[in-house]
């Protein structure tokens, strides 16, 4: 049981306290910048049964924090989703544990394609409905009908041929700086719209191979059994998705059909593939596949931003926001009251105006 002080100033008692982070993220950030032990980025999923998902996500943080680990878990009855970091002295401990819980025991670790050690500074473990949201509600779906895995040989092979459909489904800002080649795009900020907009791109090419793909495996493989659920049969998904594609072919020294940056959701917001810059700058439109968040703490846009154009706007996304924050701390925080702080991306609308 550990004792602690509440925000009102009285002492409270919390016996779950060691599975919950207690320290603000922004002294925790500040730690891991100027930490330097050598840590590897891993990324893995799972479909599988969870029949109580708060004990296993109570158990899963209690050994990752004792190794160490950070970064973001989800739980689910449906299975597990996960990107961490791991100091790279305890990877083969880490890999110990795992192969001791049933439901962890050989998995797939994808190891980051660009690793710089700073990927996440805290461990999130939390447990949701689903670790993918995808707007399904059909009590007949099922992850245990879903399309064949492909092999980065396979993948090659099959795309060299005119019968094959090969779709991204990552959001339009993962694509926007890297795919592979002839790739389709769904349009979409969102996973749960893309489904029903993949099988209804798909509906002329029933009688095609369609291979789908993501950054780590986990959303194409729902979306295949999406797919095979919706009637159709040549149905197929990279395995490990990007990441596990990319070590495969550096591995086996195989062509690479994959151009630009992988896009990741962690601290580094892209691993470089190929030097091949096929993005733009979203404020002057020079080539460019940085991502950012506009330092402003009351808007945080994710956009792409060059160098030229980050040191002219001061890291912000528009005039207003570059104003806003060289307003006193007291008038920021006035200024935020009542605003939706979520996640704001660039170009929802899919209109290609620059920000200004």
């Amino acid at each position: 049981m550990i004792i602690y002080l509440s925000a009102e100033g009285k002492y409270k008692f919390d016996s779950m306290a060691s599975l919950h982070n207690r320290i603000s993220r922004k002294e925790l950030k500040e730690k891991m910048e100027k930490d330097r032990t050598p840590r590897t980025t891993i990324s893995f999923y799972r479909y599988i049964s969870i029949s109580d998902p708060q004990v296993f996500r109570d158990d899963l943080y209690k050994a990752f924090k004792n190794l160490q680990v950070l970064g973001r878990i989800y739980i689910a009855s449906e299975g597990y989703n996960a990107q961490i970091s791991v100091p790279t002295a305890k990877l083969e401990h880490f890999k110990t544990y795992l192969d001791s819980v049933p439901e962890l025991s050989g998995l797939r670790l994808n190891i980051a394609v660009d690793d710089d050690g700073h990927s996440f500074f805290v461990l999130d473990i939390k447990v949701r409905k689903k670790i993918v949201a995808d707007g399904i509600d059909d009590p007949n779906f099922s992850m245990e009908k879903k399309g064949k895995y492909v092999t980065a040989d396979e993948f090659n092979r099959m795309t060299e041929s005119t019968d094959t459909i090969v779709i991204d489904m990552r959001n339009h800002y993962e694509y926007e700086v890297g795919h592979f080649n002839n790739a389709l795009e769904v349009p979409s900020d969102t996973f749960r719209d893309q489904l029903p907009m993949a099988a209804d791109m798909m509906k002329p090419h029933k009688e095609k191979n369609i291979i789908m793909y993501c950054t780590g495996g986990i959303r194409c493989e729902k979306a295949s059994a999406y797919l095979l659920h919706q009637g159709f049969q040549h149905v197929y998904h990279l395995e490990g998705g990007i990441i596990h594609y990319v070590n495969q072919v550096k591995e086996k020294g195989i062509p690479n059909k994959f151009i630009g940056k992988n896009f990741v959701f962690d601290q580094r917001l892209g691993e470089r593939v190929t030097e091949d810059i096929i993005a733009q700058c979203h404020q002057c439109g020079k080539p460019a596949d940085t991502h950012t968040n506009c330092i402003n703490d009351a808007c945080h846009l994710l956009f792409i931003q060059c160098e030229s154009c980050s040191e002219k706007w001061e890291g912000c996304c528009s005039d207003e926001c570059r104003s806003y924050i060289h307003l006193s701390p007291e008038e920021q925080k006035e200024k935020r009251k009542g605003m939706d702080l979520g996640r704001n991306i660039f170009n929802k609308s899919r209109s290609r105006k620059p920000l200004k």
